[in-house]
């Protein structure tokens, strides 16, 4: 890789106290995601969760933590507001190339979601919501073009 597409501000948030996110500012522009060079960024833990290289952004506040990866905006999508909490679930692809899951509390793998979500709502309203949702999101990341 020649180039990087972002770099950190210098602006950091504290999620816990071993977990602290990192502002990013693009470098460059990334045209297919909408992003000019100069452009304020979403926050990451390290450059281990974006990659340099494809199309992927974080933007506004949006935050990429943990074994989360984002190479390109396939990587990930977000859905809703739905559920039980009517809010936004993130679905994500790992480092190990696993779909995993933000819902409120809840983080971990989307079959590890899909289980808490059947334990939590059966086959009510809101587990229909959240299976759906799954669906879509393993076709979104999973799927091949």
């Amino acid at each position: 890789m020649d180039r990087k597409k972002y770099e950190f501000t210098g602006e950091t948030r504290a999620l816990s106290s071993t977990t602290i996110l990192h502002r990013i500012r693009a470098v460059i522009d990334i045209p297919s995601a909408g992003v000019n060079a100069g452009d304020i960024g979403g926050w990451i833990e390290s450059d281990s969760n974006l990659s340099h290289s494809g199309n992927a952004w974080v933007s506004g506040d949006a935050w990429v933590v943990g074994d989360a990866h984002i190479n390109s905006n396939k990587d990930f999508i977000v859905i809703g507001p739905i559920g039980s909490r009517n809010g936004f679930t993130t679905f994500y692809k790992n480092k190990d190339e696993n779909v995993c899951v933000r819902c409120g509390c809840f983080s971990g793998t989307v079959d590890e979601f899909l289980e808490a979500v059947q334990e939590t709502h059966g086959d009510n309203r809101f587990g229909r919501e959240y299976r759906i949702a799954a669906e879509l999101a393993k076709a979104h990341i999973l799927e091949e073009d």
